[in-house]
């Protein structure tokens, strides 16, 4: 194997865990009709995770065009569309490699207002994330994705420190992060889902 392929295949293995702690547990029914095309196992996990990625990566992507940022709060904006997008073409491409089909992209409805509207969602959707992963861990079957959640989750976990910066809170507030069930994610994510 050739450096780029391992370089490939770790950041497919890192977004398959983010969505695995992710997306089992965030997405909720839209997630599970799509999912009952696509048969169980990883295809199933990944296909969980996708929808939440493409959450992300909407939610970001609109920012950059909708939030009148600039400085350290544009940068901040552009490099999280930027990771949302790359787990999301991570996680489209280990669907296909794995033979299933990726889910397709669900509609979302941000609604918020101005700048202080936009971080607020963001905190709600970075705490959220880490909350979900956390409740998620223990069910990961796969040693090697665990060990790549771990790692995912920490980067995930320092992209809630920034928004909580930026909304001039205390970038990690208790020494131990609450694990989420399912209802607590749903009753955060699924209004955004059309």
């Amino acid at each position: 194997m050739n450096e780029a392929q391992t370089r490939s295949e770790v950041l497919a293995k890192g977004a398959l865990a983010v969505g695995a702690a992710y997306g089992a547990l965030a997405v909720g029914p839209y997630v599970r009709r799509a999912l009952a095309q696509s048969g169980s196992g990883d295809v199933e996990i990944v296909n969980f995770a996708l929808t939440l990625e493409y959450l992300e990566a909407k939610f970001y992507a609109e920012a950059k065009d909708r939030v009148r940022a600039n400085g350290e709060l544009k940068d901040l904006i552009d490099l999280l569309a930027k990771d949302e997008q790359q787990h999301v073409e991570a996680l489209a491409g280990t669907v296909r490699q794995l033979g299933g089909k990726p889910v397709a992209e669900p509609k979302f409805d941000f609604s918020y207002g101005g700048t202080a509207g936009f971080l607020k969602l963001a905190q709600t959707f970075e705490d959220v994330g880490v909350g979900a992963y956390n409740g998620a861990a223990p069910m990961i079957e796969s040693k090697e994705v665990l060990a790549a959640a771990g790692g995912i989750v920490q980067v995930e976990a320092r992209h809630a420190a920034a928004i909580r910066l930026q909304n001039e809170e205390e970038p990690a507030p208790v020494a131990f992060d609450e694990p989420l069930g399912e209802k607590a994610v749903l009753k955060a994510v699924e209004p955004f889902l059309v």
